[in-house]
């Protein structure tokens, strides 16, 4: 196996400490990624915001240039999806998803998300300890992703172990990705096949209506979509939620000012989504041309990766940024990206993390971790910031 570059090591082992290193030395710097090949990885506030809106860096992976990018190995049903494309096209599929994904949809969700979080705490309330990620942080989304595409109660299964493996393969065992991908689409194959024969007021039987209707989405175009939707709606807000929880528990001052102002909850949500999001990293980028980023000029086709966690802890930007400040009034994050391709389940992710932290705090007035801090492990990636468990005991 080919060495990590010691930038990519620093990464993984010390995020933010290596993103205020880079950001002071070399804020667009060319280092070689996990995967063997070379990315150009850009940190600073300005020019993460000015790239993630740049037409010229493309999320198409036609303008990679040959042997510059390998990534996901995913069949065209599974990666014909808005992370991939460029406008036209991902002009007219955001467009199709966000009638469908309207405000009346997600605030529908508001009450049964409020019942599911109540639900899972009755559950663990009488253990007096668990591993709040696996009860509570990640089943949370599952049901409310589930809800929003129509997915049978008794069809619903656990996908955390696909998305886990899809967002840290294992190099020595290739077969689990490839397992991971293959049980994906069958089952989204499978479930778009019901919905086709049995229609509901869901999200997926409405993009169904617009793929058969009107003939606006392609069938690979609307299998990705539903695989997007779950993938994204789910890996982010599991983590958003449980990197939320760690940072109160381990800033008892700001829990105390939640507790005492549970209105402080919309810009805790952000705050939260600044200091520690889910995504590191945007989607990579391909430029269409050479681009000068900074002041440094990036070839044509190159890999470019955003730092979204760099940019949310620059001080040039942000006052204190390595603190977390629940009142923090200019809070400008890019957590959630920027342009256009702006993440389009934020309201719903914001709904969910809102009331998961309000019901569990109003829940266990103690809760505490359960382990030093010092033993929880995160995932040995640069590409995702999530724990592989939260103990707690309340």
């Amino acid at each position: 196996m080919t060495p990590l570059d010691p930038t990519v090591k620093s990464l993984i082992a010390d995020p933010y400490g290596a993103y205020t290193k880079l950001r002071a030395e070399a804020p667009v710097r060319r280092i070689v990624g996990p995967d063997g090949l070379p990315v150009w990885l850009v940190t600073r506030y300005p020019d993460v915001r000015q790239a993630l809106a740049d037409p010229r860096l493309a999320l198409d992976k036609a303008h990679a240039a040959p042997g510059n990018y390998r990534g996901f190995s995913l069949p065209p049903a599974l990666d014909a999806n808005l992370l991939n494309m460029d406008p036209p096209d991902h002009t007219r599929i955001r467009r199709l998803v966000s009638r469908a994904f309207t405000p009346r949809r997600v605030s529908a969700l508001h009450a049964p998300i409020e019942r599911v979080a109540e639900q899972l705490l009755d559950t663990i309330e009488p253990l007096g300890r668990t591993d709040l990620l696996a009860s509570y942080a990640a089943p949370l989304p599952i049901t409310v992703i589930c809800d929003l595409l129509g997915v049978p109660e008794d069809d619903r299964l656990d996908f955390r172990s696909w998305t886990d493996t899809l967002i840290t393969p294992d190099p020595a065992r290739p077969e689990q990705t490839r397992a991971a991908v293959k049980s994906m689409l069958g089952f989204f194959t499978g479930l778009i096949e019901r919905k086709r024969a049995e229609p509901a007021d869901d999200l997926l039987s409405d993009l169904i209506a617009v793929r058969d209707e009107q003939d606006r989405l392609s069938e690979d175009e609307l299998t990705s979509l539903a695989f997007l939707i779950l993938f994204a709606g789910y890996e982010n807000t599991v983590h958003l939620i449980a990197n939320a929880v760690l940072a109160l528990l381990t800033h008892p001052e700001q829990l105390a000012a939640l507790r005492a102002e549970p209105e402080l909850i919309a810009s805790a949500v952000e705050e939260f989504a600044r200091f520690d999001g889910p995504a590191p990293l945007s989607i990579r980028r391909f430029p269409r041309e050479d681009v000068t980023i900074g002041d440094v000029t990036v070839p044509a086709g190159e890999t470019v990766l955003l730092s979204l966690a760099s940019a949310n802890r620059d001080p040039e930007q942000f006052t204190d940024p390595d603190r977390l400040d629940l009142r923090r009034r200019e809070n400008g994050h890019l957590a959630l990206g920027h342009g256009i391709h702006y993440c389009l389940g934020a309201p719903l992710a914001r709904m969910e993390t809102s009331l998961a932290l309000t019901a569990l705090l109003r829940r266990f007035p103690d809760l505490a971790l359960d382990v030093p801090v010092g033993r929880l492990r995160h995932r040995p990636t640069m590409r995702a910031r999530g724990l592989l468990e939260l103990p707690v005991r309340y």
